[in-house]
């Protein structure tokens, strides 16, 4: 794989596939401008080397033209978070477009139209990619957070440029950490694992048991664990079809001599809401018409031992129902934990959107060593499958 080292860009028009995907508010307004600053490392080095930028992204879901997720909305943010002018054209194809690009001059930045305006996107179709390709001298995919997918941007336009395609800065970063998580990183390595349901893990479980030392697994997909060893959970989540797996991996767990930690005391509720009553339980005994809704002391007092006895830490999904405030001290406790790993010299990645938003709640996401742009990507990752837009930059 071709990374950004010394290459000279001089007189050239660059395409580089960036990952805009950003959340915005009623008003069109962008409530989270991470992924448009992520990608300003790889366009000022393109700037800084004599090429012109042409920014390729996608917004949302559309089916067709549709003017809300026009990337226009976002033109400003872009600008100001790459503090540069960027121009825009409302298209991403065509004479127009072309017609925009040959008038580029060196240090210019154009944001192309939501590439998805076009079905042919997301088809991976082969006509659609060479015209994009014609835009451009050089390929640059950065879209970390797009290279699961077999799209014509982020993985057929690559053929286009057999010579002259490359990872972007963002994206060798992402693949720094998911290689620290699954073979560089300082032993022992150790994998946080939360959120609501296990079906959506349970490969990158079964594929982590074999890489990393010790696993942690909270929220609502560890009452399935629980449930499978024998124990009581009363109206808890969890996933009946799953439970000879999550046995299974159980006993895998424990064949490699790898370390498998599950809440010990939870905090319940009978409902999701405000004004639930609360009562704490061991959880192998949570009585009939209760919630397990976030982890307790003494489970946090055992993970705190487990997350400071390791030195490469990945977390992915919270402890309990975060959102709620009653239910977020478990996930608030992680945090702070993870900040002292880190002050302690451990080195920290985290990835997922509830894990970032979780974060963000909390106002602690600055003293993070990685945190991942890329959801959906970084999980088929430690899943260990090999991603379509890396692959087509091999």
């Amino acid at each position: 794989m071709f990374f950004l080292t010394t290459q000279s860009f001089k007189n050239e028009k660059v395409l580089i596939r960036v990952d805009l995907n950003v959340p915005l508010d009623k008003n069109m307004n962008v409530t989270d401008s991470t992924r448009i600053t992520a990608c300003k490392e790889t366009v000022d080095f393109v700037v800084n080397r004599g090429g012109a930028c042409i920014l390729m992204a996608h917004l949302g879901r559309p089916k067709g033209k549709d003017e809300t997720l026009s990337l226009s909305h976002l033109l400003n943010d872009v600008s100001k978070c790459l503090e540069k002018k960027v121009q825009f054209v409302n298209d991403c194809i065509g004479d127009n477009v072309e017609k925009r690009v040959s008038q580029m001059k060196n240090g210019d930045v154009l944001l192309l139209e939501n590439l998805r305006f076009h079905k042919e996107e997301i088809k991976g179709d082969n006509i659609f990619a060479k015209k994009l390709s014609k835009l451009g001298d050089s390929y640059i995919n950065d879209a970390f957070g797009t290279c699961h997918r077999e799209h014509a941007s982020t993985y057929t336009i690559a053929k286009y440029f057999p010579q002259k395609k490359y990872a972007g800065k963002l994206l060798e970063k992402e693949l720094k950490a998911i290689r620290m998580i699954l073979e560089d990183g300082k032993k022992p390595i150790l994998a946080i694992l939360g959120g609501a349901k296990v079906s959506s893990k349970l490969q990158i479980i079964n594929n982590l048991i074999e890489q990393v030392d010790k696993i942690i697994i909270a929220g609502g997909m560890a009452f399935t664990f629980i449930k499978a060893n024998g124990g009581e959970i009363g109206d808890s989540l969890y996933e009946p079809s799953l439970l000879s797996e999550a046995k299974s991996i159980l006993l895998k767990a424990k064949k490699l001599n790898k370390e498998i930690s599950l809440p010990i005391d939870v905090l319940a509720g009978k409902e999701l809401n405000n004004n639930t009553e609360e009562e704490v339980f061991n959880v192998n005994r949570i009585q009939s018409g209760w919630k397990g809704m976030d982890i307790y002391t003494k489970t946090a007092s055992v993970f705190e031992d487990v997350i400071m006895s390791s030195n490469t830490i990945f977390w992915n999904g919270p402890m309990g129902v975060f959102e709620n405030e009653k239910f977020s001290q478990g996930t608030r406790q992680i945090c702070k934990i993870l900040k002292k790993a880190k002050e302690e010299k451990k080195h920290v990645i985290v990835g997922g959107g509830d894990s970032i938003a979780a974060l963000k709640k909390f106002g602690k996401e600055g003293w993070v060593s990685y945190i991942s742009t890329g959801g959906g990507a970084m999980l088929e990752s430690l899943e260990g499958k090999e991603l379509p837009g890396v692959k087509a930059l091999n």
